[in-house]
């Protein structure tokens, strides 16, 4: 009876052909990710996926001899991260509506109050270009959320269909996770090059989003040493200072321009209490600033290899050609894509 001859590996221009189909393939779903709205489910994934990996790796499952263990123990952790993500997503929620301070609303509304009574103390110049009071505050958001209404699914109509592609995108990334740490397998050459493109994206997620929540942490806690310490200690008590912590982080997650959002909101809400406290104020974030590009030489930069303006264009793009995801995604696609370019020796 003949043997049948192995199968032969292929050659390298058969590699190069299928390596570059998955680059293709990976570019048309990156691509299509953000034309059909599903930004939150793939951030949603890969962020389970990661944080899973990471459990199980602390916690040695990955060296458990028995399969059936293996998965039991991968379920377990991917249940409670999951369970800890949205616990988390609503105590923030419920914080920010029903914190003592009021919520967001009220904070919204004692900025609007600030800027109408800050007018005489401005340039024209400056104070022109501001809402002249709340209503006018109230309406110009109103037209502005019109205009985005597409790009700021969360606060609308398909909150709720964003809501369900969250929760896949989570359950998809934990079984990924569970898919890794127990599938043993012979790929072919194209799955090969696929995988590798996934997994690059993948490494690009977690050096971006993790040494951005890694800044947004260490900023965070500046500003409450500021907000929540310091103030306190010399007779200043600044209204929705908790509120202001929290919104510090949350927008501390977007990188340079989170920053931004933050420091303007805390130098305003300084304002309505004195000038000097609003002068105070912004010298210290000036120096949080400074701190933050050197975060992101430090952390950023040393994950990626990347300057504040590469992120900051990367970022001015896709904004404009995508909206809101796009800025979003501008950091994590743009890590990817340098990280594509440097494995082919182009930079």
């Amino acid at each position: 009876m003949p043997v049948p001859n192995p199968p032969q590996p292929p050659n390298m221009n058969e590699t190069i052909t299928y390596r570059h189909a998955a680059w293709l393939l990976a570019a048309l779903f990156l691509l299509l990710v953000l034309k059909l709205h599903l930004l939150p489910a793939l951030i949603a994934g890969l962020l389970v996926y990661h944080l899973v990996h990471i459990t199980a790796i602390k916690l040695a499952i990955t060296r458990l001899s028995g399969r059936n263990a293996k998965i039991l123990s991968v379920v377990l952790v991917s249940t409670l991260v999951i369970t800890l993500l949205v616990a988390g997503a609503i105590g923030m929620r419920t914080f920010l509506h029903h914190s003592e301070s009021g919520g967001l609303a009220p904070f919204m509304e004692k900025l609007a109050e600030i800027l109408e009574s800050s007018r005489a103390a401005l340039p024209e110049w400056i104070y022109s270009a501001m809402p002249r009071d709340a209503e006018e505050l109230k309406t110009q958001l109103a037209h502005w959320l019109r205009e985005h209404s597409s790009e700021l699914q969360l606060l609308g109509k398909e909150a709720g269909h964003t809501l369900a592609h969250v929760l896949i995108g989570m359950i998809i990334g934990a079984m990924l996770s569970l898919h890794e740490m127990v599938a043993v397998e012979v790929r072919k050459p194209f799955v090969n090059a696929l995988t590798g493109r996934t997994a690059k994206f993948s490494a690009a997620f977690g050096d971006i989003v993790f040494a951005q929540a890694k800044i947004a942490a260490i900023n965070t806690f500046f500003t409450w040493l500021y907000l929540g310490v310091a103030l306190p200690l010399a007779g200043v008590k600044l209204p929705f200072a908790a509120t202001l912590i929290v919104v510090t982080f949350i927008t501390g997650l977007i990188p340079i321009i989170g920053n931004i959002l933050s420091n303007t909101a805390i130098v305003i809400v300084s304002f309505g209490y004195s000038f000097q406290l609003a002068a105070s104020s912004l010298l210290f974030l000036v120096g949080i600033h400074k701190l933050e590009y050197f975060l992101n030489a430090k952390i950023i930069g040393s994950q990626i290899k990347a300057k504040a303006w590469e992120l900051l264009t990367a970022m001015l793009v896709m904004e404009a050609a995508f909206g809101l995801p796009g800025l979003v995604a501008a950091p994590i696609y743009y890590a990817y894509l340098k990280s594509e370019l440097k494995e082919r020796g182009v930079i």
